[in-house]
């Protein structure tokens, strides 16, 4: 069976970008139709990003109280079950000062990774199906490829924001596998032997407004706060209990699966086992 997406996964830092990239073109010059979805994409077919859901009740409050604002949130909101998605990040980009900072934040508030973790997964698995669906009907042989969202995003949520269960955490990435079995996926996941090295080089390497936010994220919320983390060190000894959980759920995927070690960022190394990876796979 013809492969249809390929999932890139790994901690911060450790080169899931570069392998991306490095994948979409090793298939492409393979004559293959590729669509190469990163980490930050406003339109990401399986996932949210900077997409808030309000109650139908919750979205005529914030309406009536940003009357200046009232087009534009009438106009750019989408009317989901009985709610309403809200891509305020678009919005932003689109309307710029006519769609003020202050009510920016108020919807971050209700960001879809920023609602409670059952209502989370209940959004995040309906649009991965909802992508899967649309694949299976497309009919196409076209390959896609996802960086980070699938063990990421639900292990950011679950265990560093939330601090939920192992259970609830492999059970949510679990039920992400089942819905995207029919396309046969493959997952490349990027080892990274030095933690504390990996996350100092992307602290060198990314803006400070980047390491600062992650810093907090990591260890005032969920389970780094729980343990009374603090700063780099703290960060790094969360990342290291995110990476013991995603070695876990990697070993229970039974999906097509190869663990690409890439402690040394040997490019060169990388594209060989990659182009092995990738003719024994597809």
């Amino acid at each position: 069976m013809t492969k249809q997406l390929i999932l890139i996964e790994g901690l911060p830092g450790s080169g899931k970008s570069t392998i991306a990239k490095m994948v979409s073109e090793i298939l492409i010059e393979q004559g293959k139709k590729v669509q190469l979805i990163q980490e930050g994409n406003l339109d990401h077919p399986a996932d949210y990003d900077g997409v808030a859901f309000y109650s139908a009740e919750e979205f005529r409050s914030l309406v009536n109280a940003h009357e200046a604002c009232k087009h534009i949130l009438e106009s750019r909101a989408t009317v989901y079950q009985d709610g309403f998605l809200i891509p305020y990040r678009k919005m932003k980009e689109e309307f710029g000062v006519s769609f003020p900072d202050h009510v920016v934040q108020e919807i971050f508030s209700k960001d879809i990774y920023e609602l409670p973790f059952e209502q989370n997964v209940k959004l995040i698995t309906e649009k991965w199906r909802s992508f899967t669906e649309s694949v299976i009907s497309a009919d196409d042989d076209s390959i896609t490829i996802f960086e980070c969202c699938f063990i990421q995003n639900p292990l950011t949520i679950g265990l560093v924001k939330y601090n939920q269960s192992r259970e609830e955490n492999v059970q949510y990435v679990l039920e992400l596998e089942r819905i995207v079995q029919p396309l046969n996926p493959l997952l490349i996941y990027i080892h990274q032997e030095d933690l504390a090295h990996t996350f100092d080089k992307a602290i060198q390497e990314r803006p400070k407004e980047w390491s600062d936010g992650f810093i907090q994220y990591y260890t005032n919320q969920g389970w780094g706060l729980t343990k009374g983390y603090h700063g780099v060190e703290g960060t790094v000894t969360v990342l290291q209990a995110r990476k013991e959980l995603e070695t876990e759920i990697y070993h229970l995927l039974k999906m097509d699966k190869h663990w690409l070690d890439n402690s040394d960022y040997n490019h060169a190394a990388c594209q060989v086992e990659l182009e092995e990876i990738l003719k024994g796979s597809l």
